[in-house]
């Protein structure tokens, strides 16, 4: 049911240059401190998410600054999976509510996660979202821990929120990105506000040059001499690809040779996505210059690299939206993101200045010809964007929020 996800440290000194000063010696400072304390991470899949490729960078750093820190996922179970995207997709709004076999299922295998766990000690534990929160019920003595939550439940479905309630108030602190995220009934003084990072040493940002990138974008068929708008996110309702294609399509009607990737990886946890892509190839209508690829076709962290490098904006059109780490993504390659106006898109965009943020196809197409027509303000939206980055939303001021935590809580 459980494994664990091998790794090797990451050592503080390789981001020496990068971050700040100050943040780089509170790090340090911090580290000495906590050196030697058992910390356990779990989440679903060690791949195809915001979520896992947080955990790829900031479970490695601890291990590196001397922290006795692991990381646990789940193994393959469609079933469970099923279940707990219905529960992702409840606490975004969707109505509706789950079956009591459906809660049968969910509890049980929480129970059998928490049996993995019992002989297992720590002196953090942090769980990850709603899969497994449930294991506050059956675990023996899950103290301290922390809850995770990464997606926005700012309107959650009640009936679903309220089924995971006494599960969550288990957890002696929970982290939101955003303060409206906390949900109803829960004790605002264990709870923290911390926005995800994105690590600028991984192969998704690490640097990469424009030819290099065109290169690469033109072996999966695209032209690089004609203009390239890209949304990488998940094959998920709630990033909306069928508005972005909306968009392109209003937009391609002033520059007739624009292009537009969406670009999407199928995470073990996450059911939905072959039905999605399945619909998103029909509503093309055929049109060559949209190109809709993922990791079965061989795009993965360094093709992703190159396609945010080779784009002339990024666009995250989504309708609700936990954080969307592709924003600093985009940002940190100094490209104007075009970002829907949800959630922890408008936390990391600064309308105008580092991109733009809108809600309607017509708005969304508006502000692609605005930057193809535009490149000086373009490539100035972009060097702020890269600086916002640097001081906000790097995986070295998301350790240094960690470490602060575990702290508090050791």
């Amino acid at each position: 049911m459980i494994r664990e996800v091998p790794f090797d440290p990451i050592p503080i000194a390789n981001y020496k240059d990068i971050v700040p000063a100050e943040t780089y010696a509170e790090i340090e400072k911090l580290a000495k401190k906590l050196k030697g304390i058992r910390v356990i991470h779990l989440n679903t899949s060690p791949s195809g998410g915001g979520v896992a490729e947080i955990l790829r960078s900031l479970v490695p750093l601890l291990k590196g600054l001397g922290l006795d820190a692991d990381w646990f996922v789940s193994r393959k179970n469609d079933n469970f999976f099923r279940i707990t995207k219905e529960i992702h997709n409840f606490l975004q709004g969707k109505k509706g509510d789950l079956t009591a076999a459906q809660r049968d299922v969910y509890l049980k295998t929480n129970q059998e996660v928490a049996d993995f766990f019992n002989d297992k000690h720590a002196d953090v534990w942090v769980i990850h979202d709603p899969q497994f929160v449930a294991i506050s019920q059956f675990h023996k003595n899950l103290h301290p821990s922390i809850w995770r939550c990464h997606i926005d439940t700012s309107q959650p479905n009640l009936f679903v929120w309220r089924f995971l309630l006494p599960f969550i108030q288990k957890y002696d602190r929970y982290i939101f990105t955003l303060r409206k995220y906390l949900g109803p009934d829960l004790d605002y003084t264990k709870a923290r506000i911390i926005a995800p990072a994105i690590d600028p040493l991984s192969r998704k940002n690490n640097p990469l040059d424009k030819s290099a990138a065109d290169q690469i974008v033109a072996r999966f068929g695209l032209d690089p001499s004609k203009p390239l708008v890209s949304q990488i996110s998940r094959f998920d309702p709630w990033k909306d690809p069928w508005g972005v294609m909306d968009a392109y399509r209003i937009a391609k009607k002033e520059i007739p040779n624009l292009q537009l990737a969406l670009i999407g990886a199928f995470a073990p946890d996450d059911p939905e996505a072959d039905d999605i892509v399945a619909d998103l190839k029909k509503y093309t209508k055929g049109d060559q210059n949209i190109s809709i690829l993922s990791n079965r076709d061989g795009v993965n962290d360094v093709e992703v690299n190159a396609f945010q490098v080779a784009s002339d904006a990024i666009i995250q059109k989504s309708t609700r939206e936990g954080f969307g780490l592709t924003v600093s993504e985009g940002m940190w390659k100094e490209k104007p993101v075009i970002g829907g106006r949800a959630g922890g898109i408008v936390q990391q965009l600064d309308d105008g200045e580092t991109g733009f943020l809108v809600t309607t196809a017509d708005q969304t197409a508006e502000k692609i010809v605005y930057l193809l027509e535009n490149p000086e303000k373009s490539e100035e939206m972009g060097k702020k964007g890269r600086e916002v980055v640097r001081h906000k939303f790097l995986i070295t001021r998301l350790l240094l929020d960690h470490l602060h935590l575990y702290d508090e809580l050791v």
